[in-house]
């Protein structure tokens, strides 16, 4: 997989509408997020937020939990999660956008 599809994959997560026909699951956001992160930075490399920050929480657990995966496997598994949300929602005008990159 080329990074240019890893590109094109953050771009039409960034675009999704917030009322739009896909709608990813919490579970499939914090993947994005920790992926994301992983492919761009690396490692984690802050502190885990405080206890009242439950949403900072998630997304450091998340970032976390995938530590040690490498910055190909995690743009891999980016797009692999996006499929797995298109292909649920049916959205095939996206899949071809993507696949085309």
């Amino acid at each position: 997989m080329t990074n240019v599809k890893f590109e094109k994959a953050v771009k039409i997560v960034q675009e999704l509408p917030k009322e739009g026909p896909v709608q990813p699951t919490q579970d499939d956001k914090l993947k994005f997020y920790a992926y994301y992160k992983q492919a761009t930075i690396g490692d984690v490399n802050t502190t885990r937020p405080g206890m009242l920050d439950f949403t900072g929480k998630a997304k450091w657990d998340a970032w976390n939990g995938v530590k040690g995966t490498s910055k190909e496997d995690a743009e891999n598994k980016y797009v692999e999660t996006l499929v797995a949300s298109l292909t649920a929602a049916g959205d095939q005008k996206l899949l071809d956008e993507l696949n085309a990159a």
